[in-house]
């Protein structure tokens, strides 16, 4: 553990007009509170933050965040409060305790809740100081590295997974990877045991046999760069064990069969250099292609800049060697956090746009496994480069489509995309894009995102707006619905309902407001019973409830609410415009769409039944038909024709019977009503190459 003196004098080695008398006395403050608190080691708990500001001065930080470090953990373990703080140490350091402080758990909360809650005022903390972000990751490493000293399997799982699916995909996405690397390897460890210790123990074994090969191949790599006349520096190093494990898991083979596992780094001294020393290499080794990046024109999201490439050494070995000059060498070791030394004038607000992109998803995610999911997408996927019309450049996950993209320009070109042209051709929105793709978004004024978008991106930051605006579309519809059943309920009171009474009903039902009320009773979380009883009280004395209420005066329409959104149509009989329909209204699920003479009604289901109507003019559902073809040649192309004839769309076809000389299919058709569904059936019907067809 570093001593006091040993702290402050590193402090003052890189800054001289650093403040000495406050880092003593924040040293001797987490001192005195942790007092005589243990570790799960049998350490002092001080000497924690003392290690933790420790790594904070192997970056060089500035003395605020060096302060931060030995208190971070004050406010949450000891007696003392954030506005002691503030009185000891400013308004910086208080701010930045308040963000690295970690929250307390409630151990009532599911583990996700828990994990996901802490990761929500995480982030919204370091959206407002990247140094918040700099002390989490250095607390969380030296955990991690005293992790075996916790007794408990379970607690030490739990933590190397949270470390792993959170902490380290953040350390690469600010550009830390020796802390990535670390955190990986430690957490790797905990979770795949076996698979560690068999990779750490192949690796030792190569090492013993290799005879210095990875030195001899790295001082050859360094003669033929000086024989073109470039002053380099070349080392070399096996790669990571957990590195070695995913490219195995991912390409499905064994250690043997994994031949990169040597990679080289040199350092020049200039860009040039950089772009020099790739040549000769690639002149002197063959070098495989598609493996080839050029991280310097354009760098990572998170600034880090090299090249890359992989290159067939002697007896057809594999090894991979990146080329930077030493300025790009410490920024891409430490990435943020070497822009926050002390002597840095031009200091980054931490506001980049991945940082934004993740505060976007906290607002947007509905709940913890949301929240989980979105910003595990958005920190931790491999990355391709796609370019605005004008030349803007975006970084995006593979796989990443067209309204990705969207959303990562704007959130509201994302909701008002309507189509997009990828390298000036016209293209569906599942497109997946490639690198060096141009993308234009087409949008459109009244356009909203579908819910079937969910098909098919892949960025967190889309994934939750998507399911926002949905979820407002879905909230408006039900309400919508609910303001209508309201109506009806209103008018079985014994008195007349004007705006104070539904405001006092809101009240004694503990609502928000009068939208939440309309919500609640579409949704059918209040019963008739409840809402009359709230409206005037009193008035269902007389009344059991649940009683039934009889056939409504009216039916309701669902003209203007959306399929899947509002309501759904029931897959059982798929009713179309036209039917005579009704809805069962289950709490929680929204209402469904049911045709009159649906079997499933007659099954006793328990649910509020509604009368609906389609409205005027609605129009446009999935028609199911069951068509049995002759089976000779040409009958389902004669069939497709017909249907092409009578303007339908067909969304699926499935060959369910095979019963020679006849094949029968069942067929989803976009029909525009039952008129429509109706001409289709008789044009089949009148078909030579049609046996049977009837509507399911």
């Amino acid at each position: 553990m570093l001593r006091q003196y040993e702290l402050v004098e590193r402090v003052l080695g890189y800054d001289p007009n650093a403040d000495a008398a406050a880092l003593n006395r924040a040293y001797v403050y987490t001192v005195q509170k942790h007092g005589t608190q243990k570790r799960a080691s049998g350490d002092p708990y001080f000497s924690h933050p003392v290690e933790v500001a420790g790594l904070m001065t192997d970056l060089e930080l500035d003395q605020e965040t060096i302060i931060t470090a030995l208190l971070h953990d004050t406010v949450e373990d000891t007696l003392a409060t954030i506005d002691d703080i503030e009185d000891n140490f400013g308004t910086e350091v208080a701010r930045l305790v308040d963000g690295v402080t970690k929250l307390s758990k409630i151990e009532q909360m599911p583990e996700n809740e828990r994990a996901a809650e802490n990761l929500r005022k995480f982030l919204l903390a370091m959206s407002e100081d990247i140094r918040v972000l700099l002390v989490k990751l250095a607390d969380r490493l030296h955990n991690m590295r005293t992790l075996h000293f916790i007794k408990s399997p379970e607690k030490r799982q739990r933590i190397a997974r949270e470390t792993m699916d959170i902490y380290a995909p953040l350390a690469e996405r600010v550009g830390m990877y020796e802390y990535m690397r670390e955190m990986q390897l430690l957490a790797f460890e905990q979770l795949e045991p076996e698979a560690y210790h068999t990779i750490t123990k192949r690796l030792e074994e190569l090492r013993s046999q290799d005879g210095g090969q990875v030195d001899a191949i790295a001082l050859k790599i360094k003669q033929v760069l000086a024989e073109a006349g470039l002053r380099v520096e070349v080392s070399g190093r096996e790669k990571h064990p957990y590195s070695i494990w995913r490219k195995m898991a991912e390409r499905h083979v064994s250690f043997e069969q994994v031949t990169d596992i040597m990679a080289f780094r040199v350092i020049c001294e200039s860009e040039a250099d950089c772009y020099g020393a790739m040549g000769v290499l690639h002149t002197t080794w063959q070098f495989l292609p598609g493996r080839f990046k050029d991280y310097i024109s354009t760098p990572k999201t998170n600034g880090y800049r090299s090249l890359h490439t992989s290159l067939m050494y002697e007896n057809s070995m594999r090894v991979e060697v990146q080329i930077r000059t030493r300025e790009m060498h410490q920024r891409n070791e430490f990435g943020f956090a070497a822009h926050w030394a002390y002597k840095q004038d031009d200091r980054p607000d931490g506001q980049v746009g991945w940082l934004r992109d993740l505060i976007e998803i906290v607002d947007a995610s509905h709940d913890a496994e949301e929240l989980l999911e979105h910003t595990r997408m958005a920190i931790y996927q491999d990355r391709i480069f796609a370019f605005t019309p004008k030349g803007g450049l975006f970084q995006l996950p593979k796989g990443a489509t067209p309204v990705d993209f969207a959303f990562a320009v704007h959130t509201d070109l994302g909701a008002q995309t309507v189509g997009a042209k990828i390298n000036g051709r016209h293209m569906p929105l599942r497109t997946p894009l490639n690198n060096g793709d141009v993308v234009e978004i087409i949008k459109g004024k009244n356009a909203e995102p579908q819910l079937s978008w969910l098909g098919f991106v892949v960025t967190g930051k889309a994934r939750a707006a998507i399911r926002r605006a949905v979820r407002q579309r879905e909230r408006a519809e039900v309400a919508e619905i609910g303001r209508k059943l309201f109506d009806e309920i209103a008018g079985r009171v014994p008195a007349r309902i004007g705006k104070k009474a539904v405001r006092e009903a809101v009240k004694r039902l503990e609502l928000e407001d009068e939208e939440d009320l309309m919500f609640a009773i579409g949704a059918a979380k209040l019963t008739d019973h409840e809402v009359m009883e709230a409206l005037v009280p009193g008035c269902t004395a007389d009344i059991e409830e649940g009683v039934d209420w009889g056939r409504r005066d009216r039916t309701i329409s669902i003209r203007g609410l959306t399929p899947g959104v509002g309501f759904k149509l029931a897959e059982c009989c798929h009713p179309v415009p036209g039917d005579r329909i009704v809805g069962l209204r289950k709490k929680d699920e929204g209402v469904e769409v049911h045709a009159i003479d649906c079997l499933e009604l007659a099954s006793g289901i328990d649910a509020d039944w509604l009368d609906l109507s389609w409205g005027k003019r609605s129009q446009g559902a999935i028609g199911r038909l069951r068509v049995t073809l002759y089976d000779r040649p040409g009958t389902l192309a004669e069939m497709a024709g017909i249907f092409a004839q009578n303007v339908a769309n067909v969304m699926s076809l499935n060959q369910v019977q095979l019963d020679h000389p006849f094949t029968t299919y069942e067929i989803d058709a976009e029909v525009q009503d039952l008129a429509h569904l109706t001409r289709i059936l008789s044009a089949l019907r009148a078909s030579d190459a049609v046996a049977q067809a009837e509507r399911m």
